[in-house]
């Protein structure tokens, strides 16, 4: 919950200054109705946005920042144009198809904007807060991560065939990478081994249950990481449980 603060603060910026614009021949609608319309379509184009994120964290992890960028713009584009046609239709009683195309390219171009606006916040945020001590994981592995990710606290790691999956506290994401490469990035972290396949922070550990003889660990993120045999000594003698 606590990303979303930024976000909203983006869509009713957004949707006030554009408001305050009114572009398009929006100024016809006037208060509070145009405020209600550039917000609306910006919380649209937002919740659209977050869906294209995760889709490109989970299928497309290694595409390039500006590749999934530009994608997202163009996919965004098409509900909010159709939810522009719409209020026309409503609003007007008539929506000429031909002119879609030229209201798409609009949509387009404001998507494209908020969305540059959205990446240097976020670039300049990360340089502001940025942390040179040993608190922080390496950044051979929070540079693979997606934007929205890398200043996440890392709660765990875990191994799936060829991939890595990065559990955080906003979400997690799969990228290319060796676990054992991704432990050592996470070294200065209170964390430690708990399955060949398995890495976890010690304040993600919410729950601790044992059956068979084996404990799991169940995380503040709602995976459950198992303990092996192999890590369990080493985790009992630092006081896991």
């Amino acid at each position: 919950m606590k990303s979303w603060g930024p976000n909203v603060a983006i869509v009713l910026a957004a949707g006030t200054f554009l408001a305050i614009l009114a572009p398009y021949e929006t100024a016809s609608l006037g208060l509070p109705w145009i405020w209600l319309y550039w917000t609306g379509l910006m919380a649209l184009g937002w919740t659209c946005g977050h869906g294209c994120n995760w889709l490109f964290d989970r299928y497309a992890p290694d595409w390039p920042k500006l590749a999934t960028g530009l994608a997202t713009t163009l996919l965004v584009s098409i509900p909010v144009t159709a939810a522009v046609a719409l209020l026309q239709l409503v609003l007007s009683g008539r929506y000429p198809l031909y002119v879609l195309p030229m209201i798409y390219f609009l949509v387009w171009v404001i998507s494209a904007a908020v969305t540059t606006v959205s990446i240097l916040i976020e670039q300049n945020r990360a340089r502001g807060t940025s942390n040179p001590d040993a608190t922080r994981p390496s950044v051979a592995l929070t540079d693979k991560l997606p934007p929205r990710l890398r200043r996440a606290d890392i709660l765990a790691l875990e191994a799936e065939d060829h991939y890595l999956r990065v559990h955080t506290d906003l979400g997690d994401c799969l990228i290319l990478m060796r676990l054992s490469d991704a432990v050592a990035a996470v070294a200065p972290l209170d964390g430690a081994r708990t399955h060949r396949s398995w890495w976890v922070a010690r304040k993600a550990v919410e729950r601790i249950s044992r059956s068979d003889g084996r404990a799991t660990l169940s995380l503040t993120t709602g995976a459950e990481a198992p303990v092996s045999r192999t890590y369990a000594p080493k985790l009992r003698d630092a006081g896991w449980y």
